[in-house]
């Protein structure tokens, strides 16, 4: 039996693929032995357990941007973590640890490194984290989401997504009528990713009334930390119906009930709707290095999605957006087609493939 340790977390963005990775592996071993690493910090807290999944954590090791007292505290907090991560590794005998980047992968790099462990990289971006990139210089096997990420060795893949994503099995009438909305009415899906998004949450509630008002009914997915007891559900005058909700489980359910999308730019957000081929207004997270703007650029490059930058994000600018697409359903078609056509949907069996490959060689030297 192999024993394969998976390290990422934070985000969905690093938890969504790990969790599509280990499903695969279990379609191929079904006896295979696999342990998560993660920290308490993370989403992966929740939704590693929930998909059955066992889960160790370990202390964060965040790399400080200025010289503060946590630059000063690193050599003390990245040893700590890098000793948990080796016990972590010895106790299930590892055969391979895979990384998807985050501040849990850089100490499970680390500890591998250390103990001889071959190393297995994802990365979602097309700018690779510290994490992977530290990762990636002795790693057996490094592969990325899009083509033009530059990394040692690297593979293009793509993005290992859930098969409920790749092959769904519900239709968009179903799967409105189980967020309670109607299902034969356009509808209109709002995420700001697993955290979701403040600017964006503000904009399509300003927006809401004039896109109910045209028939198109919202499904807006809050985030946690956004929900709140003040946000109900509400019908306009057309009878369409607003739905908030603080978090969905399977966002194949929701990508089957949405003909457009408005969200973020995250790697994962952007595979997963092409995939459903459902057409997105990006509006990238205005920080960072600008790696959202890049993830999206190839399908709106495409006419398949749109690029609104945050600080334009009106909700004048919104609700015309949103009504010329809806007003235009060839030109929406079109637009999910081509989505569909753009990225590689198979990215888990391959990446699943390669992380028992490197395991079994490991076993047999």
């Amino acid at each position: 039996m192999v024993s394969i340790v998976m390290a990422g977390g934070g985000t969905a963005g690093h938890t969504s693929p790990l969790i599509a990775t280990a499903k695969a592996i279990q379609e191929r071993r079904p006896g295979a032995g696999i342990v998560c690493i993660g920290t308490a910090k993370g989403l992966e807290t929740r939704v590693i357990p929930e998909a059955g999944l066992p889960l160790q954590l370990i202390e964060p090791v965040p790399l400080p941007r200025t010289i503060n007292l946590d630059l000063i505290k690193l050599p003390y907090t990245l040893t700590r973590s890098v000793r948990q991560a080796s016990r972590i590794l010895r106790e299930a005998r590892a055969d391979v640890l895979v990384g998807f980047g985050g501040y849990v992968s850089i100490p499970a790099y680390l500890a591998a490194r250390l103990r001889g462990v071959p190393v297995v990289v994802h990365e979602a971006n097309k700018l690779p984290g510290i994490a992977n990139r530290i990762g990636a210089r002795f790693a057996a096997f490094v592969g990325t989401t899009f083509g033009e990420t530059t990394m040692p060795g690297a593979r293009l893949v793509g993005m290992p997504m859930r098969r409920s994503i790749t092959h769904p099995s519900v239709e968009a009438a179903e799967a409105r009528a189980s967020f309670g909305l109607d299902a034969d009415r356009p509808t209109l899906l709002v995420s700001g990713g697993s955290q979701g998004a403040r600017s964006i949450n503000l904009a399509v509630e300003a927006a809401r009334d004039e896109i109910l008002a045209a028939g198109i009914q919202i499904l807006h997915v809050l985030g946690p930390k956004n929900f709140t007891d003040a946000h109900v559900a509400h019908r306009g005058p057309s009878g369409a119906e607003y739905r908030p909700v603080e978090f969905v489980t399977d966002m194949a359910v929701a990508y089957a009930a949405a003909d457009l999308m408005v969200g973020r730019a995250g790697a994962g957000t952007v595979m997963e709707t092409a995939v459903s081929g459902v057409p997105v207004i990006f509006v990238p997270l205005p920080y960072g290095n600008g790696e959202q703007a890049r993830n999206a650029a190839e399908l709106v490059a495409a006419g398949a999605g749109f690029l609104v930058d945050d600080a334009d994000l009106t909700p004048a600018r919104l609700s015309t957006l949103v009504l010329d697409t809806f007003g235009d359903p060839e030109r929406l078609a079109t637009m999910s087609a081509t989505c569909r056509g753009i990225y590689p949907s198979d990215a888990a069996e391959t990446l699943a493939d390669a992380v028992l490959a490197v395991a079994e060689t490991r076993k047999v030297n």
